[in-house]
Order: structure tokens, then C-alpha cells, then sequence
């Protein structure tokens, strides 16, 4: 049995696939099939040519480690017509050499003497891991490992072009973000978890600054510069996902399918199947995925949070009345807060200052993690209504 957590396991995985019949014969069957077992949506609950018995028992970032080496593998395959599997091991590690300059991040740990296939293992763990923080653990990894589906993308870039073209993965994400947005602003009424969703992709990006996004229509997503139809319906489906969020598409929210759909290019037809297989895959899978097995995936997952953040504080209360007493600048920003509206200048010092005073507490730490400043809005509201000795202080001192 295979174990994608033991040394040596993409070898025996890749020997499972060996000589088997190439996935798809076009991009869009392969596409299609790769969307079948849920790797497009961050989930995944099939392999193509893996028996159930060798993935029985598999963690949620096993299965998608797993699923992320076997879609490369097919990808080289369908591009190089080939199923050379130490050729697409080399050329695998290349690009993620290439996608990481200078060794950062996900190649820190990789030995330059070790075997293509040990430093594959390597990098694949990094991957994964760079969406296992905070937010995907709580969010059951649902939107952040769909957007490692870019991974995939790219590397067809790279088998095409012998290199990734440049600014691609900033392009990709961007676009993507930008359509999810305005995907919730399609809806006939928004509500806070809708901008809330919008803050945990952001809490996922990796080559941009989300706050760059300001597409408000579709003129200026430059949508022409994705030509395949694998990118094209990624897109697509990315924006069924973020709308079926709250469990509901409405009239304005499938219209707004079609005509991202009729701006990429593609058939109404082909828009048809994505928004169904969303609906079938959710249908069929929706109790083994803790995501949707609320009524509002997002304000469940706030929530949640919410109860986590106010532990955190009252098991911290004596170090933070300590921190805060020091700094009367970021009380005071804090009191202003709790009955009006900070601008961004004064929400930008509360940020930096107490992220500041996260780094001194141990079991605050938590917020320094990849997204972590995203419970910050969290922190911010609840400090007063635990610590209210501090600010009834301020109160006194500033009548």
C-alpha cells in the first residue's frame, strides 16, 4: 500500500501508473476528468487510476498531495505524449525550481544530493503545506487547496513554453480573485460572510497583495490572455463555487455564469455541465465534507473562529493587560474603534501594533501564520469586552 507521508512514495506511485491509457485524448476531457474527483474543488474523493484499497485510510493532505502529483503526471503526459516518469520527475522538480527562485520556501529543505523523486516528495509536502495553516484546517481546505489547482496550469505553461511565461501565476491569481469577487456582487442582496469569503481567499493568495484587486467589471479582467480550455473552465468553476457558498445560486447568480462564460469563450453548453457538476459533486459528497454541512459554510467557519479567538485572549489576560497598558496610542485606536469606523491609517498603526504584541505572547502566535492577520478584525472586537479594565482607564482619562 502506498503512503504518500513515507520516503520513497511517489516511486511506488508513479510504477501504479505505469503504462496505463493516457487520461484524456484533449484538454477538455481531461479537464473534465480531473474535475470528477474533486481536485478542481479542493476536495478530493477519487483517483482515475488508483484502486480504493490503496487510498483507503489516506489524511485530507495525503489524498491531496497525492492527487496534485498524479494531475501533473497526466499533464505531462497529455503535453509530452509521453509516459517517461523519471523525464516528468526531472521536469517536475525543475519547475517548481523555476516557480521558486533562489531556493526560497519550498526548496529550503530540499538537498541538492538527494534523488529527483526525494526532492519531489519534498517540494509536493511544502506545497500542500503552505495551505495547511489557520484557515484551511478550519475551513476543511475547500478553498484553499482549490487554488492549487494553479500548480497544475502552470506546469502546462512550462511543458509548452520550457519555462513559465512571465508574471503567469500573478496573472492566474489575480483573475481569479477578481472574478470570485465579482461573482458575490452578483448576488441580489450581500450579506458580511460574502466579503468574508472574499477575505479568506485573500488569505490564501501567494503572488499578489489582494488589496491590488478592483475589477468591477469584466473589461478589466483581460480574460483574453487565457487561451486553454482548461484555464477557461477553472475560472468558471471558480466562480460557481464561490456563489454556491451560502447553499443558494439565484437567477442573477447563474446569469452571471453564462456571461463569464460567454466572455471567456466558452459554449453555453460546456457553462451548463460546470455549474451541474458543482451541484452533483456537492449532492453526492456533502456529508463527508464538513464545509458544506452547514446552511452558511462561511459565517459557521466565523463563528467558530470567533469562540477560538475569545480563548485565546481570556488564557492570555494578564500578559495582554500588560502589553496594552504600555501603549496608549493603540488603546486609544482601539476605544475609537468600538463606536465608529477607523480609516485606513489608523486601521493599518492598529494592525502593525499589535501584531507587535502578538510576537511577545506565545499562544498568540497563531495570528503571524499565513492569513493569521485575517482574525485580526476578531482580536480587535472582543479585547475591549475582556479586558475591560484597560479601557474603562482610557475612557476616564480622556473625559
Amino acid at each position: 500500500m502506498i503512503n504518500p507521508s513515507a520516503s520513497g512514495w511517489i516511486d511506488k506511485f508513479l510504477a501504479q501508473l505505469k503504462n496505463k491509457r493516457p487520461l484524456a485524448q484533449n484538454s477538455h476531457e481531461f479537464y473534465r476528468a480531473v474535475r470528477d474527483t474533486g481536485f478542481i474543488y479542493g476536495h478530493v474523493v477519487s483517483f482515475n487510476d488508483l484502486d480504493e484499497n490503496e487510498t483507503k485510510g489516506w489524511s485530507t493532505e495525503e489524498a491531496t498531495k497525492a492527487a496534485l502529483l498524479n494531475t501533473l503526471y497526466d499533464v505531462h503526459t497529455l503535453i509530452t505524449n509521453e509516459q517517461d516518469s523519471k523525464a516528468f520527475v526531472s521536469r517536475a522538480v525543475a519547475f517548481y525550481k523555476q516557480m521558486t527562485p533562489g531556493g526560497s520556501g519550498l526548496l529550503q529543505k530540499v538537498l541538492p544530493t538527494s534523488s529527483r523523486s526525494h526532492q519531489l516528495e519534498e517540494i509536493l509536502e511544502e506545497r500542500i503545506k503552505t495551505n495547511d495553516n489557520l484557515f484551511s484546517r478550519s475551513f476543511s481546505h475547500i478553498l484553499t487547496n482549490a487554488l492549487i489547482v494553479m500548480d497544475v496550469l502552470a506546469f502546462r505553461q512550462y511543458l509548452l513554453n520550457r519555462e513559465i511565461p512571465k508574471d503567469y501565476l500573478k496573472k492566474l491569481e489575480e483573475t481569479v480573485l477578481s472574478i470570485v469577487s465579482l461573482a458575490l456582487k452578483s448576488k441580489s442582496r450581500t450579506s458580511e460572510y460574502d466579503e468574508l469569503l472574499i477575505k479568506l481567499f485573500e488569505s490564501s493568495v501567494r503572488y499578489t497583495k489582494f488589496s491590488k484587486i478592483k475589477a468591477d467589471n469584466f473589461s478589466k479582467l483581460e480574460l483574453d490572455y487565457f487561451q486553454s480550455k482548461s484555464e477557461k473552465n477553472y475560472l468558471l468553476d471558480m466562480a460557481g463555487m464561490a456563489i454556491w457558498t451560502d447553499g443558494n445560486a439565484e437567477q442573477s447568480e447563474i446569469e452571471f455564469l453564462y456571461r463569464l462564460a460567454g466572455e471567456l469563450g466558452i459554449d453555453d453548453e460546456i457553462a451548463a455541465e460546470s455549474i451541474a457538476s458543482f451541484d452533483v459533486f456537492i449532492r453526492r459528497n456533502r456529508k463527508n465534507i464538513p464545509y458544506f454541512n452547514y446552511s452558511n459554510p462561511v459565517k459557521h467557519f466565523y463563528d467558530h473562529a470567533a469562540q477560538s479567538v475569545k480563548l485565546l485572549i481570556k488564557r492570555n489576560k494578564n500578559r495582554l493587560i500588560k502589553e496594552l497598558s504600555n501603549n496608549g496610542e493603540l488603546v486609544l485606536l482601539i476605544t475609537h474603534s468600538t463606536h465608529r469606523n477607523l480609516d485606513e491609517k489608523e486601521k493599518k498603526k492598529v494592525k502593525k501594533q499589535l501584531l507587535e504584541i502578538c510576537k511577545t505572547v506565545p499562544s498568540l502566535t497563531i495570528f503571524l501564520l499565513p492569513g493569521g492577520s485575517l482574525l485580526l478584525p476578531l482580536l480587535i472586537k472582543f479585547i475591549p469586552q475582556l479586558l475591560p479594565s484597560v479601557f474603562n482607564e482610557n475612557l476616564e482619562d480622556n473625559e
